[in-house]
């Protein structure tokens, strides 16, 4: 049986999202979308607005879920990143981290400042 993959991601982004949930993160969105691209979670922790890509592998057989995240990833990430902050005015002084959530069959890594800011 095929499943969607739409359906996949929405199922462990809402696993991931009660793990930040669990460990003080503010979900502010959800699959925030825009022209140039999308972010999966957006949350507070304390000061820092934080951009989390979620991948997901039923195993490390064809790569682990964060080699998936690769420098043309970030780029995007960055670029949605910077849309979000224009129209939510936050300044370019507003602190930012851009982490990564990988599940692996069940089990979650949690990985805060995976990269830096790319422009």
């Amino acid at each position: 049986m095929i499943i969607n993959k739409r359906t996949t991601g929405s199922e462990y982004e809402n696993l991931s999202c009660e793990f930040l949930n669990k460990n003080g993160l503010k979900i502010l969105e959800r699959n925030f979308r825009c022209r140039i691209g999308e972010i999966d979670i957006i949350a507070k922790d304390g000061d820092y607005y934080v951009f989390i890509e979620v991948k997901y592998r039923l195993s490390d057989e064809k790569g682990s879920p964060t080699e998936a995240v690769d420098l043309r990833k970030q780029k995007k990430i960055c670029k949605v990143c910077d849309y979000y902050r224009l129209i939510n005015s936050l300044g370019e002084f507003t602190p930012v981290r851009f982490d990564v959530i990988s599940v692996t069959g069940s089990e979650i890594a949690w990985y805060k400042n995976a990269f830096e800011y790319i422009r």
